[in-house]
């Protein structure tokens, strides 16, 4: 049975390139490896870009959008499957139930959102997905240290950190969902 990686990341490109190379070579990846992408369901920003890129290779592609981002997201209506939720909250839970891992990619508030969310769902026992956050360029190093904070201070047991698998690039991200896929 094909495997589902729900990739959250920014609906803005960001100031780096290196952000969109990195999107562009998951995209590819993701299809290459025949794991369908499950994500946001916007034609814009990074969504786009890997969106697009699992597209060009031949991915199979599941977005999911809350109704009134449609338009401010640029709804992705070409994908392979495209569902539209009525909330962000249920948007969260269709992409996050039809994955079997999850990839970080530079983004803003929504993906902190989204990250948090399966993070506290993880330290509540509620599943055991592998979580690998691309840690493009040290984008995430402020969020890694975030969470070393909140376990150094007693807010978090020292395995929330064991919960996510920090990896530099898609080449790297690619080894450890193909270790956890398999």
């Amino acid at each position: 049975m094909r495997k589902s990686v729900c990739v959250f990341c920014g609906s803005r490109p960001g100031n780096d390139p290196e952000y969109a190379v990195q999107a562009t070579a998951l995209g590819t990846a993701l299809a290459e490896n025949d794991w369908r992408l499950v994500y946001g369901a916007g034609d814009v920003g990074l969504m786009g870009t890997v969106a697009r890129a699992a597209q060009l290779a031949g991915g199979e592609t599941f977005g999911v959008i809350p109704a009134h981002l449609v338009a401010w997201e640029v709804g992705k209506v070409d994908l392979t499957r495209y569902i539209v939720t009525e909330t962000m909250h249920e948007r969260k839970k269709v992409m996050f139930m039809n994955c079997d891992a999850v990839v970080l990619l530079p983004g803003g508030a929504g993906s902190l959102d989204e990250i948090f969310e399966v993070l506290t769902w993880r330290q509540l026992g509620l599943h055991q997905k592998p979580v690998i956050v691309m840690n493009s360029n040290g984008y995430w190093d402020p969020f890694m240290q975030l969470l070393q904070h909140v376990v150094d201070h007693g807010f978090a047991d020292a395995t929330l950190l064991d919960y996510i698998t920090p990896v530099r690039d898609t080449a790297a991200a690619t080894e450890a969902l193909r270790a956890a896929l398999s």
